[in-house]
């Protein structure tokens, strides 16, 4: 049994669900509403010219949020379906942003560029199949200084 292939499936599938869904209200985020919680913005703070890595960035509502707020934006999904999605969405909103379609794990073991933050969301570590390594992932991506939003 390949665990990535088939969780990778399901965030395929999941994705295309998601996307209509009114719990991410695509529409108002296109208009200018912010995904991002008030926690998680007084948490990471100033965002303006910082390099941010955003892991499993899903269809990148939150990534393109932190864009909007100045920061260089890098997201990494697991899923083709969001990563398309994510760029698509990207175009029509004309932001700037890089989007990478990989695993989490095998994404730290390919990249060696740091960014100022690294930021995962909520209910992401129980697709993890190690911990250990997402942590390493995280750890060898921030800058000396840097901070992690987990």
């Amino acid at each position: 049994m390949n665990y990535l292939q088939i969780n990778k499936n399901a965030w395929d599938k999941r994705t295309e669900v998601h996307v209509d869904s009114k719990f991410y209200d695509l529409d108002s985020f296109k208009k200018g509403k912010c995904s991002l919680n008030p926690v998680e913005l007084n948490e990471v703070g100033n965002v303006e010219g910082k390099s941010l890595l955003h892991l499993q960035c899903h269809f990148g509502q939150d990534t393109l949020s932190w864009a909007r707020l100045g920061a260089i934006v890098t997201g990494v999904d697991l899923s083709s379906n969001a990563i398309g999605q994510a760029n698509a969405l990207k175009n029509d909103l004309g932001l700037e942003a890089t989007f990478i379609e990989s695993d989490v794990c095998q994404f730290g073991r390919e990249h060696t560029k740091q960014y100022d933050i690294v930021y995962t969301s909520y209910g992401v570590l129980c697709w993890l199949p190690n911990l250990d390594e997402w942590a390493n992932t995280i750890a060898k991506s921030l800058k000396t200084g840097g901070c992690s939003i987990l």
